[in-house]
């Protein structure tokens, strides 16, 4: 088999396990929560073992806890919530008519601008009203739709199933992978394995800590400046926060100019700006150089679009396996580069020769 034979080969096989995603998307969820679990609980219940636990019985301790500590946080955060969604249906309307109200001349130069014709047009509260009424529409329907409560459910039933099978088994399918890679190339595969290994780690468990710590810091400093709505503006700031400034700038225009339909003065504004000031002087200083470090090979770039690409390909599974599969094609393509730079192609631009085997 040529080298252009093999590279048709796998290029086929890539396509048709896209295909097969794509067309299952709707059911992997769950086996996808339940692999990424089993891979980041991995090295836990290895330390069970250490100390003489079966694996089993490591598997069942570690996931019990994994589950129970998740169940807490979400006992926590949802009354938070709850209460942030009634306390935005409460003061929407006054948010409404003091944004009016601030931009009435505005307004009024617009309309003076086009004229009789359009200015019924620039009627801010009917605008603001019915943009209102599209979001709870869609809202209602995204939630009531039987698919999205059978995938809820399936979620919640199936995921801690497979995760329990998966990290059970986990050194035994490692394994077994190792032995069907081709012996000639199994140093490499094994080398660039661990590289994926290592970047994953690195971006999920440090870049993961950072926003977790600036989403506390961000939604407790909020709260306490008494801005409305604190809580989930603070998470929401600090969750998108591996992308450098993102985080801080979003979340700082968007609680400085709920700050400025808030309050009437401009201390609680310049508290609100301090704070998201102060955080990322926190991240830029302690927390990414002591918790994330500079060999982490994702570039936060690259895990935004990886992002957006994989939930407009594959909706919430594409979301699921994007910083994977951004890990590896990342390692991938560096590895692939740094094999041509070292060939004769680049050095002397000579292309390597179509090489042929015997029945291979």
């Amino acid at each position: 088999m040529t080298q252009r034979e093999r590279l048709a080969f796998w290029v086929g096989l890539l396509a048709a396990f896209l295909l097969a995603v794509y067309v299952l998307k709707s059911v992997l969820v769950p086996f996808a929560a339940g692999m990424a679990i089993a891979y980041f609980l991995d090295p836990i219940v290895d330390r069970c073992e250490r100390i003489g636990m079966s694996r089993t019985l490591g598997t069942a301790v570690v996931l019990l806890g994994f589950f129970l500590a998740g169940t807490g946080v979400l006992l926590l955060l949802i009354p938070l919530i709850q209460a942030q969604v009634v306390l935005l249906a409460e003061t929407l309307p006054k948010y409404i008519e003091r944004l009016s109200i601030m931009a009435e001349p505005l307004l009024d130069m617009a309309r003076a601008w086009l004229g009789d014709g359009g200015a019924d047009k620039l009627n801010l509260p009917a605008i603001a009203t019915q943009a209102g009424k599209w979001i709870l529409s869609f809202a209602g329907e995204l939630l009531s739709g039987g698919a999205a409560l059978a995938n809820l459910v399936s979620l919640l039933v199936i995921t801690p199933i497979v995760a329990f099978y998966l990290l059970r088994d986990w050194d035994h399918i490692v394994a077994a992978i190792d032995g069907w890679l081709p012996r000639a190339q199994a140093n490499t595969i094994r080398e660039q394995a661990g590289i994926i290994d290592s970047t994953l780690a690195s971006f999920v468990r440090g870049q993961g800590t950072v926003c977790l710590i600036l989403g506390g810091f961000y939604a407790v400093g909020l709260s306490l400046a008494g801005l409305d709505f604190g809580v989930i503006i603070g998470l929401f700031a600090g969750l998108i926060s591996f992308v450098p400034f993102v985080g801080s700038i979003f979340g700082g225009a968007l609680s400085i100019g709920l700050a400025a339909l808030q309050f009437d003065s401009l201390t609680p504004i310049a508290i609100i700006a301090a704070i998201f000031v102060a955080g990322q002087a926190i991240e830029g200083n302690f927390l990414t150089p002591n918790l994330v470090g500079d060999a982490v090979g994702l570039h936060p770039v690259w895990v935004m679009f990886a992002l957006l690409a994989g939930g407009a390909l594959f909706g919430f599974l594409g979301v699921l396996i994007a910083v994977p599969v951004a890990a590896v094609i990342g390692v991938l393509v560096r590895f692939a580069l740094s094999r041509y730079l070292a060939s004769p192609l680049h050095l002397h631009g000579i292309p390597p020769a179509d090489d042929e085997t015997d029945g291979n």
